[in-house]
């Protein structure tokens, strides 16, 4: 399968209540008095195999938004998103691992969530045990892990689907060193595979290395989609 993303005038849109809360557009008519805002809006974009491209932009623009709607995270209010190839998501330290339950206990449910067989989920385990350097704390509770040990487990957890489609959202920054070159390490031989990474964050050096392009995101739209070093140095002038 030949790895594409495709954005056609996409858009996010969110209501909140009174107390800010983001609820249902139903319940936004019900409960009247409430806000609502375009998380992205007719944001427009074509990736092919093996490109890797990176999201810039300041805090509040849709960069998150934005690989949460190829994520399948958020529904298109508007427009419309194609892709082919499996996707694998590092949105959030959390992003899906149960605090309850074990290391292991989440590589399996996540990895049957997936679209994993419970018996492909369990011959992963002891891959992503290695890979992510738990040792004994894979057996124990999430809640007790620090924020890079869920890093490193949710990444694992997210590979182990063989992704076609790689999206990081800021998440690999918050990661230690080794970590890190692992994550980096893996996206470069998605694409070149032929796969795509998209990426999301400050460290421009890292995604630089990732990304020979790059999406300038402005108040939920895309400003600039070119050369990474051209996007980058509008971003910061």
């Amino acid at each position: 399968m030949t790895a594409s993303v495709a954005a056609h005038r996409l858009g996010v849109h969110f209501f909140f209540d009174r107390q800010h809360r983001v609820v249902t557009p139903t319940l936004a008519r019900v409960r009247r008095r409430g806000t609502d805002l375009w998380g992205i809006r007719d944001i427009s974009f074509s990736i092919g195999a093996g490109e890797g491209v990176a999201l810039l932009g300041g805090n509040g623009t849709g960069k998150s938004t934005l690989l949460r709607a190829v994520a399948g995270v958020l529904p298109a209010d508007s427009g419309r998103l194609e892709q082919r190839g499996r996707v694998a998501a590092l949105l959030s330290v959390d992003a899906g691992l149960m605090p309850t339950l074990t290391g292991r206990e989440n590589c399996v449910l996540l990895g049957v969530l997936a679209g994993l067989s419970r018996r492909q989920a369990r011959r992963s385990l002891a891959e992503i045990q290695e890979r992510t350097a738990l040792g004994d704390e894979f057996d124990n509770p999430v809640s007790s892990y620090s924020q890079g040990m869920r890093a490193r487990l949710g990444f694992a957890v997210a590979d182990q689907v063989s992704p076609d489609i790689l999206l990081l959202d800021e998440v690999h920054e918050a990661i230690d060193h080794d970590s890190r070159a692992a994550v980096e390490e893996r996206a470069q031989a998605i694409l070149r595979n032929g796969g795509i990474v998209m990426a999301a964050g400050h460290d421009h050096t890292l995604l630089e290395r990732l990304c020979r392009r790059a999406l300038l995101l402005r108040g939920g739209g895309v400003a600039q989609d070119g050369d990474f070093a051209d996007v980058r140095q509008t971003y910061l002038s």
